[in-house]
């Protein structure tokens, strides 16, 4: 099955499609699936597929996840499948995900008399910051084989950091909840020559840069951390002129909800009594992100021992520390338990420390890997199913 599932996903490699409506990915997919006898719907306000697999017998559902769209990234891989959309490129593999989710469904459909239950494979756009899977959640998709499903599993390629075929993940939370901030302080304008005579606010958003720094460590539990990264600072035209306003453009990551609510208060609150401290003002822009990714500990063990069984023991890794990425498999999560792993699909022969990464236009992953997740994301509705 597997050169079958590389051509599919190098047919999608070259067409990545960008946010919520991706419908030349929606029609391959419905193609890939057209003879599976499942009961198949397409979404109202974006271009998902949701497709139910029926068992043989009665049982509960189980869901299964492969994310669709692409990055605004221009390729620059060399591979014969580039993309054909300059601008854009699936760099991180989701055209795998959706390869993979096709792969387990053959495989599921081809053990039909073996299932008491049912699977809900849920095609999904619009993870890269459109939250795909909350829409998806709104219409329906954990109810779709008319019952709420018990269980939900994912699974995302990694184009490095790992070796070659393992498999990585852990209990409790497993990625990050990032949020998105703008900070606007403002001053005064004038002449550079006589800045007493103004309100600068560029050396305030300095300070506030390095108060941000002191906050996390000060004000949040080292063993609960925060990431604060201001990425882009913006102020002013010319030298000798001083503006009226800077601007910083901040990302915060979460890693428990203890944290993820008590953020954006301590934030407002550095910048705008820095700012006041210089007789400023400072208007903070908080905008959530996804939730932090939480793995079910009971799942995420099921997930371990089917890695060991179906792969040998060396496949299995288990991750010392959740990544700082966010998912928006989470707004999943949050509803029933799951599991959220990571499959390395680094080219053989790569050194894990130097290929490049995900969201890198030089990112690669081997279809290869497309065997594992397949058989992975089957053997985990497989055995969730047989608990009944």
């Amino acid at each position: 099955m597997l050169p079958e599932l590389a051509r599919l996903r190098h047919a999608l490699h070259r067409i990545p499609e960008l946010g919520l409506h991706l419908p030349r990915t929606q029609a391959l997919v419905l193609e890939a699936l057209d003879e599976l006898g499942l009961e198949v719907t397409t979404g109202e306000s974006l271009s998902s597929v949701v497709a139910v697999l029926r068992g043989a017998r009665p049982g509960p559902a189980v869901l299964l996840r492969g994310d669709m769209d692409a990055l605004p990234v221009t390729e620059d891989t060399g591979e014969p499948f580039t993309s054909e959309h300059p601008g854009h490129m699936h760099a991180c593999g989701h055209d795998m995900h959706v390869a993979g989710l096709v792969g387990a469904a053959r495989l599921l459909a081809a053990r039909r008399d073996e299932i008491a239950g049912s699977v809900v494979l849920m095609f999904q756009p619009g993870e890269e910051g459109d939250g795909g899977a909350e829409y998806m959640i709104r219409e329906g998709v954990l109810d779709a084989a008319g019952e709420r499903v018990v269980a939900a599993y994912g699974v995302h390629v990694s184009g490095g950091l790992l070796p070659y075929g393992v498999v990585a993940g852990r209990a409790g939370t497993a990625m990050a909840a990032p949020d998105d901030v703008t900070v606007t302080v403002h001053g005064a304008g004038g002449h550079g020559s006589a800045p007493h005579r103004a309100a600068d606010p560029v050396p305030v958003a300095a300070e506030i840069v390095l108060a941000l720094q002191a906050m996390v460590t000060r004000r949040f539990d080292v063993f609960d951390p925060v990431v604060v990264t201001v990425g882009s600072i913006h102020s002013g035209t010319a030298n000798n002129v001083i503006p009226s306003t800077a601007t910083l453009e901040i990302t915060v990551r979460t890693f428990s909800q203890e944290t993820w609510t008590a953020a954006p208060e301590r934030l407002r609150e550095v910048c705008e009594h820095v700012a006041a401290a210089h007789g400023m003002t400072a208007t903070v822009e908080y905008r959530r992100g996804y939730p932090v990714t939480v793995n079910d500990a009971h799942e995420l063990g099921r997930t371990a021992r089917l890695t060991r069984t179906l792969f040998g023991d060396d496949a299995w890794l288990e991750m010392p520390h959740p990544l700082a990425g966010g998912e928006d498999f989470s707004y999943v999560l949050r509803e029933v338990p799951g599991a959220f792993v990571f499959v390395s699909a680094i080219l053989p022969g790569e050194d894990p420390a130097t290929a490049p990464y995900n969201h890198s236009p030089q990112a690669r992953f081997e279809d290869a890997a497309l065997a594992r997740s397949a058989a992975l994301l089957a053997g985990l509705a497989l055995d969730r199913l047989a608990e009944g």
